[in-house]
């Protein structure tokens, strides 16, 4: 993920920047995690202390199913929009405010 603007993601301040993301699906909850190192190559590279930030977000079901993996911005405006990953028949939703 990469912005050219501060911007607040669950209530925390991110400065511009590139980032890497990571999720931990679950049954009822999955852990959106906002990682430091951008440049990364799979989980193998991956280190917790270098987390911006992460919290869990509740997934919703789809009806149509998802084959490939989808990152998108939606919503969009002047103050904020939507990260949304979806994937088979689960999407969860990430606002970001500028």
């Amino acid at each position: 993920l990469e912005i050219n603007q501060a911007f607040n993601i669950n209530g925390q301040s991110v400065p511009a920047g590139k980032y890497a993301i990571f999720t931990i699906p679950g049954e009822e909850a999955w852990t959106f995690i906002l990682n430091k190192n951008w440049d990364q190559h799979l989980a193998d590279d991956y280190r917790a202390d270098e987390d911006i930030l992460r919290f869990e977000v509740t997934p919703e079901r789809l009806a149509e199913n998802q084959e490939r993996l989808l990152y998108a911005i939606e919503n969009i405006s002047d103050n904020e929009a939507n990260l949304q990953i979806s994937w088979e028949k689960i999407r969860i939703t990430i606002p970001l405010k500028f």
